[in-house]
């Protein structure tokens, strides 16, 4: 990422014009030591020379200020982990102000404004206050309507809108959801079967069985996060809760879903031991809870989708689809260990093997955390 700053580009382009400080100087009316203070950054040009530095040397005012609007995935990816890692060791106010500076200078930069609402969205709980968190998610929402409303890219378009109907529901807004996704419940485009398709017509096999890889995957993951959020619509619902709970096991295992996406299983765990804790079988409940357990601490990290010997293709696919957005581990550890404090399991706060899971959490959280300082 680029600082403007005109002072190396006005030395570099009058050397390669050839001409010297004077020849400079005398072309725009001002003193040799005018352009000596600014090819050596002691001051800048007055914006009123910035037209006519540009024309002299035949470039575009933005390359005289070595500016750009846009910004490089790979520069994206690095502001995101690092503000995210700030959450955890400066004051949210200083974070939010440094990210606002960040959005003013390249708010042209879409793919930019896209991630810093999910910066926001993924950081808003840690506010402090429920007001000031529902003021951040509306920020996250006004980035992701300048996104919908004025990005070309219509990929980019889809997903925008997507993140922004997540803020939505965060604010339990289902009506602006609805109104954003809309209410039909169409059959998914065969799309990619085409694609695969074709590419077996122009010979490239392994091209055509990674596009078929690659929407078994995505369906596969959507299949599972559909049963986790139907799981805990009937939470209090034992007999339909339950069917539900065994099947997703069974999808997890037959999938190998704790090597592929680990965040899933994790769900799953939880919300089947808030299930028996419901319907009080505090045994099984503890039993899912030291399942989670060792899950977050010996499989969670780092966070990454990944492939096995069955999704053998989709190695060219994840790295190119991997989310550039992922929470700070220490901030993802530090909510782990505040799922324990839900108010469904304050029956068992005085049973021992709920209170060594806890124990064995809380360590884990003081790791990471002593890591993210160290790092």
């Amino acid at each position: 990422m680029k600082d403007i700053n005109c002072a190396a580009i006005i030395t570099q382009k009058r050397r390669e014009k050839g001409v010297t400080q004077e020849e400079l100087a005398a072309y725009l009316g001002v003193t040799k030591a005018s352009i000596s203070k600014w090819e050596t950054g002691v001051s800048y040009p007055d914006i009123a020379f910035l037209p006519m530095l540009a024309s002299y040397f035949d470039i575009s005012i933005d390359t005289l200020m070595d500016y750009t609007p846009q910004m490089t995935e790979g520069d994206i990816s690095k502001i995101y982990q690092r503000l995210a890692s700030d959450f955890t060791k400066k004051s949210f106010e200083e974070v939010i102000a440094e990210s606002e500076g960040i959005i003013k200078k390249y708010y042209s930069c879409y793919i930019l404004l896209t991630r810093m609402a999910v910066l926001y969205l993924n950081h808003a709980g840690m506010a402090g206050s429920a007001e000031r968190t529902e003021e951040i998610i509306k920020d996250a929402i006004r980035l992701c309507e300048r996104v919908r409303l004025n990005s070309k890219d219509h990929s980019m378009v889809v997903s925008t809108t997507n993140i922004e109907a997540m803020c939505y529901l965060t604010l339990g807004d289902g009506a602006t959801v609805l109104e954003l996704l809309g209410e039909a419940l169409i059959v998914p485009t065969p799309d990619v079967t085409l694609i695969s398709q074709a590419y077996k017509l122009l010979g490239n096999e392994e091209k055509s069985q990674e596009a078929l890889q690659a929407d078994l995957f995505q369906n596969l993951m959507t299949l599972f996060q559909s049963m986790m959020v139907n799981l805990q619509n009937n939470l209090s619902n034992f007999e339909k809760a339950e069917p539900i709970y065994l099947r997703a096991e069974i999808i997890a295992d037959t999938f190998n879903m704790k090597h592929l996406n680990v965040n899933n299983v994790a769900m799953m765990y939880f919300l089947g031991a808030q299930m028996y804790q419901l319907c009080a079988l505090p045994e099984k409940a503890i039993g899912l809870l030291s399942k989670f357990a060792d899950v977050c601490i010996n499989d969670f990290f780092p966070i990454a989708l990944k492939t096995d010997s069955f999704f053998d293709k989709l190695e060219t696919f994840l790295a190119e689809n991997a989310d550039l957005a992922p929470r700070n581990e220490a901030a993802v550890v530090n909510d782990m260990v505040k799922y324990f404090s839900d108010p469904m399991f304050e029956s068992l706060s005085e049973n021992v093997e709920f209170k060594i899971i806890v124990k064995k959490m809380s360590d884990f959280a003081s790791h990471m955390k002593a890591i993210e300082i160290r790092g």
